[in-house]
């Protein structure tokens, strides 16, 4: 395969993400309303699909260490297709949250299968650079799928926004049957074994580097979550906002994101993956602290708005933009022969954070602006000390032999 194509491959398994939230989010006020569910009821169609993402990890992980990616990418991509459609036509909220839990499942082969195609084709240094540019290629898909879903909720409804998920899946499940080949050199026999699963999960847990990175990835992933999981509602229901102004916003966001991925390239070409995951975690703290003090400073006035927001809010992003890559392609670059396991570690734990954090913010959506100002300050200071203290000791790669 050729490297572009690698990177198209890449980009668009990684934007299974943003497509199955980003489309999502601006219908999600209406799907409330038209069901009749409660808010607790709608994040659930959130922090189910995170948690079964997160959990199929565990299981898609192994498998593809044994069998190879190309037919786990197969099933997972079929499968999520057919999830997608049932919950295009979910008679009730119970069927649609069914439905994205099976997308969860699905999403997880996906995913979870490009974190270890990275590691498979390339060394940890190259594979900082490779990440980048396939999340730079998420970031062009999340503008896209946020005004789209806006435009398709507000004027045509929202069956129809989530229609373009099965549009996206089909489309997807064609190119990898078609032009992906199988990188994964040599399977792994042992790998669906339980002594040597549960003897390489011990070893991953335990080791410094995956612990680091995966923090690091972990809780930048949890700040954006944050923004997205309560985002409808601070800009629709709390400020006012129509769905498709709230789709644009949403692209100015992920706009600030592309330049963050451009410039972790750009810093990588110059200096060393700490450095720049340090440098970068400035930008993330200054996001949270400002995101906090105009939410205290605006209440009740009439100069907050949508700026108050997304203005810590793109400076966060363009942390974001250097501490994903970053966390991603580092979690795994010790285990070669054990990258798929990593690689569902890494998505499994992040996804546990995702679900928790999604049960809080539920709980707390009676303010919405000081839901989403608290959380995002909380995983800014999170990210900001992992960045500062154990990327700088142990965030260096140690590859490790495969386990007998």
């Amino acid at each position: 395969m050729s490297p572009k194509l690698i990177v198209l491959i890449l980009a668009l398994l990684l934007g299974m993400q943003p497509v199955t939230t980003d489309l999502y989010l601006p219908a999600l006020p209406a799907i409330t309303a038209g069901f009749g569910a409660s808010m607790g009821q709608a994040q659930l169609t959130l922090t189910a699909l995170l948690l079964a993402f997160g959990l199929s990890q565990l299981i898609w992980g192994p498998l593809s260490d044994r069998f190879g990616r190309r037919p786990i990418l197969l099933w997972g991509m079929a499968t999520y297709t057919l999830a997608s459609v049932a919950c295009m036509f979910a008679p009730s909220m119970a069927w649609l949250i069914a439905g994205r839990t099976v997308q969860g499942i699905a999403m997880g082969a996906g995913v979870m299968a490009a974190r270890a195609v990275v590691r498979d084709l390339y060394a940890p240094a190259q594979g900082a650079t490779v990440m980048s540019q396939a999340l730079t290629g998420l970031g062009i898909i999340a503008c896209a799928c946020a005004p789209l879903g806006g435009v398709l909720s507000e004027w045509v409804g929202w069956r129809w926004a989530l229609s373009m998920l099965g549009f996206f899946g089909a489309i997807t499940l064609a190119l990898l049957y078609w032009h992906f080949e199988e990188t994964l050199a040599q399977p792994d026999p042992h790998a669906l074994k339980a002594r040597p699963l549960v003897r390489a999960n011990l070893e991953i847990l335990r080791n410094r580097t995956f612990q680091t990175w995966c923090a690091l990835s972990a809780g930048s992933y949890l700040g954006l979550f944050t923004f997205l999981a309560s985002s409808s509602f601070v800009f629709i229901q709390a400020l006012g906002y129509s769905k498709t102004a709230y789709g644009l916003l949403m692209l100015s966001m992920s706009a600030s994101y592309i330049v963050g991925t451009f410039w972790c390239r750009w810093m990588l070409r110059r200096t060393s993956v700490h450095r720049t995951v340090g440098v970068a975690a400035c930008l993330t703290i200054t996001g949270g602290v400002s995101m906090v003090a105009l939410a205290y400073a605006g209440e009740g006035q009439d100069w907050y708005g949508a700026w108050a927001v997304m203005l810590p809010m793109y400076i966060f992003m363009l942390g974001h933009g250097v501490h994903q890559p970053c966390g991603q392609s580092g979690a795994v670059a010790p285990f070669p022969h054990r990258a798929g396991t990593a690689s569902a570690l890494n998505g499994f734990l992040m996804m546990l954070g995702a679900f928790f954090m999604g049960g809080w913010l539920g709980q707390h959506m009676d303010r919405p602006v000081f839901a989403l100002a608290h959380g995002l300050m909380l995983w800014a200071a999170f990210i900001t000390f992992i960045a500062w203290t154990a990327v700088q000791r142990h965030g260096r790669p140690v590859v490790l032999k495969a386990a007998a």
